[in-house]
């Protein structure tokens, strides 16, 4: 049997024939109630699957938030279980948007819940907080090598508090938070493309799109990086697909852009969601 495609090789061949457009599936009541649909686990199935159709053969993937089907209990649970198998069953790239961070055994046990094959929440990639230093993420990078799946670290987000930790040590000879982070996952990517030969490693990061000029103050080497970088902030947040191309200059290719309200917005009717994405994916590739 031949070794399965590494998930960097899987997110560069569908962005090549996709695009770079990641949709956010952001089950919100306020959005919800924008579409005529009960917050509860009825509209969020609804809401979720009306999304996928819409992400299907046009976004490269579609990124559900957690903490918005954890919010119902168990049933909510169920719901985002049958959401990654549909997708998977569509041939649509899934990232849980989890923010998984911690140590030893508890890291382990998360990254069986998202990564193991052998789970009903297992999703193509994760995403982690590396706050109690980047290696206590071990055992998630581990296995998300061992089963050709990926993750995305937080490294530099959008949020005003942020700031207080991912610019820290910007003065130092290690440099900032940021970029100790960057350098962590270029060093994963490194080892995993010189055995794969693969265009894209699969361990990415968030950035945020509107962090404006502070990827070249912090002298992140997003390029070098090697890995996807999945940035939220496009659409409803104030991003534009100029804006990306600003923000992340030579590295723009590894770019997964996230559009969640933007597209949501556009709902409940398929046909006026299907034409947000098109138009977000436009936005993404025009000059």
């Amino acid at each position: 049997m031949s070794e399965q495609l590494s998930f960097g090789a899987r997110l560069a061949a569908v962005m090549a024939s996709r695009g770079q457009l990641c949709v956010g599936i952001d089950p919100h009541p306020g959005t919800l109630a924008i579409w005529g649909l009960e917050d509860s686990v009825t509209g969020l199935k609804e809401f979720s699957l009306r999304m996928l159709e819409a992400a299907a053969d046009r976004a490269a993937a579609i990124k559900p938030q957690v903490a918005l089907y954890e919010r119902h209990g168990s049933a909510g649970i169920a719901v985002l279980e049958g959401l990654l198998a549909d997708a998977a069953s569509a041939g649509v790239l899934t990232i849980a948007d989890a923010k998984r961070g911690d140590i030893g055994s508890t890291m382990a046990a998360y990254a069986d819940a998202w990564l193991s094959p052998d789970s009903a929440l297992a999703a193509d990639a994760v995403t982690l907080s590396p706050y109690l230093g980047f290696e206590s993420l071990r055992p998630a990078l581990d296995l998300a090598q061992a089963q050709a799946r990926g993750v995305f670290v937080l490294a530099l987000t959008s949020n005003p508090e942020g700031a207080s930790v991912q610019h820290v040590g910007a003065d130092e000879d290690e440099g900032a938070v940021a970029r100790r982070i960057t350098e962590a996952a270029a060093a994963e990517n490194a080892v995993e493309r010189a055995r794969t030969l693969a265009q894209l490693g699969s361990t990415g990061l968030v950035i945020g799109a509107t962090v404006g000029a502070a990827v070249e103050r912090l002298g992140l080497d997003l390029r070098g990086m090697g890995g996807p970088i999945l940035a939220p902030g496009l659409g409803a947040q104030g991003a534009s697909g100029a804006d990306l191309r600003s923000v992340f200059g030579a590295a723009y290719p590894q770019v997964l852009a996230t559009s969640s309200r933007g597209i949501a917005d556009a709902g409940p009717d398929h046909e006026a969601l299907a034409g947000a994405v098109e138009a977000t994916l436009a936005d993404l590739t025009s000059d």
